[in-house]
């Protein structure tokens, strides 16, 4: 049961985080139907912290 909430936890966070990121380029971007270049810039490196934190908090935890 605290790995269901850890999980919708962390998909939570991840959406209040996002969700803003994501409109705020949307809205200024010109470009069509591609994805601004500053939220491509950051989505891989965020995801390699929270699949190194899950790593962490799997040996750890």
């Amino acid at each position: 049961m605290s790995n269901l909430i850890m999980v919708l936890a962390v998909l939570f966070l991840a959406l209040i985080v996002l969700v803003p990121l994501l409109e705020k380029y949307a809205r200024n971007s010109k470009s069509g139907g591609q994805a601004p270049a500053g939220v491509v810039k950051w989505i891989f490196p965020l995801l390699a912290l929270v699949i190194v934190l899950r790593l962490l908090q799997y040996y750890f935890g």
